[in-house]
C-alpha cells in the first residue's frame, strides 16, 4: 500500500486498523513514524478535532490539522470540513489530562509535510498518479493527489470530448488516475486526466460503422448534435428534434473517418436518463507509471492534439 495514498485510502487496511485498535498499537505507530487514518469525530470551540482509537481519546490541536509551505494559519473551514471524513495523521505524543485519562496527540500536518518532501517534490511532469475527487468547481475538479494535499485539475484537461461542468465526468469521492503537467514556483501541482483515456484510434477501435450504441448528448447547435460515445471520443450527429444536451442517447454509426478524426452518427433515440461516467483507462501507474509525450491524433490526420509533458 502506498503511504503516501489519497486520504481516505488506508483507514480500511489491516494494518491501520490494527495500529490505531489498541493503546499499543498507536505507542508503536509513534516510534515508527507511522502514516495513519481515522474519522475525525468532533471539532471543538477552539477548532481542535477529537478522536476515539482503541478506546483512547485522541486530539488533534487546530494547528496539527494542515500543512502549509507557506506558512500560512490553517483556515476554520479547513478544520470543520475534517469532521466525520477519515484524516491523516502521526502520533505525535500522549499526554494526561486532569482527571488522569491518557490522549494521543495526533498532527496531520506532519504526515502532508512528510509526504510533501518524500513524494510530492519528487514528482516530475509526465508522471502517473492516483488521486480522489475532493470537490469541484465550474473550472475544474480539486483532487487529493496525496495525504489530503489537493491538486487541480482543469476543465480542459478532464478529457477530449468536451463537458461543461467536472460533475459531467466525476463525483466527489472518486478515485481516478492523472498525469502531473506541471509545477508552478510555490510547488504546486497540476494535473491532466485526458491523456489516460486512449488516443483517438484507441477509442475508435472499440466502436464500428453499422452498430447503434448509447451515447451522451454534449451540446445541440444550428449544424447538428454533438455526441460523446467515451470521454475521448465524440462524433456528430444529424439535428433531431427534441434532443438536448445531456440526454442519454442510441445513435446509429454511418462511418468513422481516421484522417478526419470525424464520427458520423444518427440519433435514434433519447432521453434524459442519467449520463454514464465512464473511465476507462488505456494507462495507468502500474503500467505506465511515466509518460514524456501523448499523441491522440491519428497519423496524418490533419489537427494534430498532443501533449509534450
Amino acid at each position: 500500500m502506498n503511504r503516501y495514498a489519497p486520504e481516505g485510502t488506508l483507514i480500511t487496511t489491516p494494518e491501520n486498523t490494527q495500529a490505531v485498535s489498541s493503546p499499543e498499537g498507536l505507542a508503536e505507530a509513534l516510534e515508527k513514524q507511522t502514516i495513519l487514518e481515522a474519522v475525525a469525530l468532533m471539532c471543538d470551540g477552539d477548532f481542535s478535532l477529537h478522536f476515539t482509537l482503541g478506546g483512547m481519546p485522541a486530539l488533534m490541536l487546530r494547528e496539527e490539522v494542515q500543512y502549509s509551505r507557506r506558512g500560512e494559519p490553517t483556515k476554520d473551514i479547513a478544520v470543520l470540513t475534517r469532521v466525520g471524513r477519515p484524516c491523516v495523521f502521526k502520533v505525535v505524543g500522549f499526554t494526561r489530562r486532569e482527571d488522569g485519562v491518557t490522549v494521543a496527540l495526533l498532527s496531520r500536518r506532519a504526515a502532508q509535510a512528510e509526504c510533501m518532501a518524500s513524494y510530492i517534490d519528487t514528482l516530475e511532469p509526465g508522471d502517473v498518479i492516483p488521486a480522489r475527487v475532493t470537490h469541484m468547481e465550474p473550472f475544474g475538479a480539486f483532487v487529493d493527489i496525496g495525504c489530503g494535499i489537493v491538486s487541480l485539475l482543469s476543465i480542459d484537461c478532464i478529457s477530449v470530448s468536451r463537458i461543461s461542468h467536472p460533475s459531467d465526468r466525476f463525483a466527489v469521492g472518486d478515485r481516478l488516475y492523472t498525469v502531473v503537467r506541471r509545477r508552478d514556483e510555490e510547488g504546486r501541482i497540476y494535473v491532466t486526466h485526458r491523456e489516460l483515456l486512449g488516443t483517438w484510434e484507441e477509442n475508435a477501435a472499440l466502436f464500428s460503422p453499422g452498430e447503434t450504441v448509447i451515447g451522451t448528448v454534449r451540446s445541440v447547435e444550428s449544424y447538428g448534435i454533438f455526441v460523446e460515445l467515451l470521454p475521448n471520443l465524440a462524433g456528430l450527429a444529424e439535428l433531431r428534434e427534441g434532443v438536448r444536451a445531456g440526454d442519454t442517447a442510441a445513435v446509429y454509426i454511418k462511418s468513422i473517418l481516421p484522417e478526419k478524426m470525424k464520427l458520423k452518427l444518427i440519433v435514434i433515440s433519447a432521453n434524459a436518463e442519467e449520463p454514464r461516467r465512464a473511465h476507462r483507462y488505456f494507462l495507468t501507474p502500474e503500467t505506465t507509471p511515466h509518460i514524456d509525450r501523448w499523441v491522440y491524433s491519428p497519423e496524418g490526420a490533419a489537427k494534430r492534439i498532443e501533449t509534450v509533458f
